[in-house]
């Protein structure tokens, strides 16, 4: 994003299935740090920034091997959410399915979100998704 962001901040996880949970509560004292700025953000946007935050995490857990971070910026009503991991392979939206049990979570993030993007990098890949939060 080209505009300067109100508020950032960064954290690295070592890739183990409890770091989602982690992720989700990052995001949350954030978003508590944000409204002690001025920025309130309503109940709705709320959930829906943990749930894009911890389907990324998830998704990074899964499928790449090793540590993962993630970063958040806050550039007016939108809210960066951006995972990177150690996986060059982008993740893959899957067909509708209603009956499918499971691997709905890029689809939860598109939804919810108004862009989603992915970057190669070095080491792997960034996973950016812009959820309005105001």
């Amino acid at each position: 994003m080209s505009r300067r962001a109100r508020l950032r901040a960064v954290a690295s996880y070592d890739g183990q299935v409890p770091v989602i949970g982690q992720a989700r509560g990052f995001v949350g004292a954030f978003l508590d740090r944000a409204a002690v700025r001025g920025v309130q953000v309503a109940p709705v946007p709320r959930g829906d920034a943990l749930l894009v935050a911890s389907e990324l995490v998830t998704n990074a857990v899964r499928h790449a091997p090793g540590p993962c971070t993630l970063a958040l910026a806050l550039h007016g009503d939108l809210l960066e959410i951006a995972v990177s991991d150690t996986s060059r392979l982008p993740p893959q939206p899957q067909p509708y399915e209603p009956r499918r049990i499971g691997q709905h979570g890029l689809e939860i993030v598109v939804a919810l979100c108004t862009g989603v993007a992915v970057e190669p990098t070095e080491r792997g890949k960034t996973v950016r998704a812009r959820i309005l939060v105001l």
